[in-house]
């Protein structure tokens, strides 16, 4: 519910600051006083385009504030989903800059104009005679009957399995063509994880590989300088371990006269240890050179394997052909899988699409029971606006595909002449006829959800006598239900408001401006009586006035 508006510097407003209570609010004015204004500023603050035109003073910011009371309107998931911090008093503020940028804001957070405009859905519905074409649109009109039928807790539900169903339907579709995908490219990547697999390549191996080979290539050098290391080290006459022993052997004689002949000694015996340990390793080493052409062919076929194999993934390390190996076992373990995958999916998609035929079809039972009690309650609303004539032709048929309404297709059609053929609203009806059915159909869905704050602009032109008594009727009892504000040019729709408001002109320092105050029953009589016949109205009309108010 609306409960508070402020206007700063817009078109004719300088400065305005009004509060609205629930219940008809009525807001009447000489044409041209600024009544579109007032909507001007409303659909901005709501997330319409602004320009610079929108600023009564150009050098001056634009400021437009909206209070809402949210108790009732179950708008906290809203709020969540658009990343707004939810208050049960909710202020929304539209500021349009002389540089002409724009910002917007919910309860003091920055927010973009998308979120204005999901918000306004919520909260204000605005209907003018030029707003009616929203009666031929399909969703409406199930939204209109679901009312009836109390079919939104299941609407909710279907909507909720239908976002499921669609996810699934969409990644099977992904797995359909990844699989189709891998498929042309699986013989392919079978071969190549195979000649992996095959290879059994081991971390290092490349490098253990190359230097054996590369001591194989000299093999007849290392064979030469171990046999002639040896004979410098064990010849028995001027070998090196000979020579040592015979040093060893002459300290020893002398170690007992001194600590430092002892040390000497003792370095020479570890000097002659290691040495011993080195001929041994010598010997061994020469025995086991052995030049083996079977062997270094081996070596050279398997490492030319490697190097085959890095060269055609275009890598250079057996770590990144490991990795590779992996990829393309994931790549031929998916269309293996594939098949077993794609079963799984569409079992899934069967489940949930049995519950969703489930939940749509007690939402077409609904709809069904509905349909007599939508067509006899617009009946009588059309005849007391009028309209004694006017019918709807509604048929609910089923439909084979999942649509966002279910699984019905609906037949929405209207004849406003006795006898006459049924067709189209927006082709049948005129202007007046689709303001009225407008106004029955919100009548009817303001008895049986929680609609946002409904305007109504000016739907009553062209409409008098007992006619207008009815409009003002309707209006006062969404009122009971709702917040209604309705602009009128009509005195017995003007005395049904619970507050009236009047739009007038003024002029500040040789400049026209626009206001809009609220009246006190005095300002109300003389307000209705000068709607009933002009400024300067009579006794007659004072007394009228009066009546119309009760």
């Amino acid at each position: 519910m609306l409960t508070h508006l402020k206007i700063h510097n817009y078109a004719l407003i300088n400065q305005l600051s009004i509060d609205f209570t629930k219940g008809l609010s009525i807001i009447t004015g000489e044409t041209g006083a600024g009544k579109s204004i007032l909507l001007g500023a409303l659909g901005l603050v709501m997330g319409n385009r602004a320009d610079l035109s929108s600023l009564k003073n150009a050098e001056k910011k634009c400021i437009i504030e909206a209070q809402f009371l949210l108790d009732g309107y179950n708008l906290e998931s809203v709020f969540e989903e658009l990343d707004v911090d939810y208050e049960e008093e909710t202020i929304i503020r539209r500021e349009i800059l002389p540089s002409g940028k724009s910002r917007a804001f919910v309860n003091d957070t920055p927010v973009n104009l998308s979120v204005l405009t999901a918000l306004k859905v919520k909260l204000i519905d605005i209907h003018s005679q030029h707003q009616t074409l929203q009666l031929s649109d399909i969703n409406f009109q199930f939204s209109i009957l679901d009312a009836l039928a109390k079919n939104q807790a299941k609407i909710a539900s279907y909507k909720r399995g239908l976002r499921k169903y669609n996810g699934l339907k969409k990644e099977l579709k992904e797995l359909k063509d990844q699989a189709q995908k891998s498929t042309e490219q699986y013989e392919y990547n079978l071969h190549l994880f195979n000649e992996l697999e095959e290879a059994n390549l081991k971390v290092g191996e490349q490098k253990t590989l190359e230097e054996k080979i590369e001591k194989l290539n000299n093999i007849e050098d290392i064979k030469l300088n171990l046999s002639e290391g040896l004979q410098i080290t064990v010849n028995e006459d001027l070998g090196i371990q000979t020579q040592l022993h015979s040093l060893e052997s002459k300290l020893q004689k002398i170690s007992s006269f001194s600590a430092e002949y002892e040390e000497l000694t003792s370095r020479v015996s570890s000097i002659k240890i290691e040495l011993d340990d080195i001929v041994t390793e010598l010997e061994s080493a020469n025995e086991q050179v052995d030049f083996n052409p079977n062997e270094i062919e081996e070596l050279n076929d398997r490492l030319q394997l490697i190097y085959n194999l890095e060269k055609k993934h275009g890598v250079a390390t057996i770590e990144e052909l490991q990795k590779i190996h992996e990829s393309l076992s994931e790549k031929v373990a998916q269309v293996e899988g594939a098949s077993e995958n794609i079963t799984k999916k569409e079992f899934e998609i069967k489940a949930v699409a049995v519950k969703l035929d489930e939940v749509a079809s007690l939402i077409t039972k609904g709809r069904n029971k509905g349909i007599p009690k939508l067509q006899k309650e617009l009946k009588y609303l059309l005849t007391e606006l009028g309209m004694p004539n006017a019918q709807f032709l509604i048929e609910l048929k089923p439909s084979e595909i999942y649509t966002v309404n279910g699984k019905d297709e609906l037949v929405f059609l209207f004849s406003a002449n006795k006898g006459g053929n049924f067709g189209e609203l927006k082709k049948v009806a005129s202007g007046g006829e689709l303001s009225r059915i407008m106004l029955s159909i919100k009548k009817i869905l303001s008895s049986n959800i929680q609609l946002p704050t409904i305007i109504f602009d000016e739907i009553d032109t062209g409409v008098s006598g007992e006619v207008s008594n009815k409009i003002a009727k309707i209006m006062n009892d969404m009122g009971e239900n709702m917040q209604v504000i309705t602009i009128t040019h009509l005195p017995q729709i003007a005395s049904q408001g619970q507050q009236h408001y009047k739009v007038f002109k003024g002029e500040e320092k040789g400049v026209t401006t626009s206001n809009l105050k609220r009246l006190n029953y005095d300002e109300r009589v003389a307000e209705i009586a000068e709607m009933l016949s002009g400024k300067d109205f009579s006794e007659s009309a004072l007394t009228h006035a009066k009546e119309l108010l009760g």
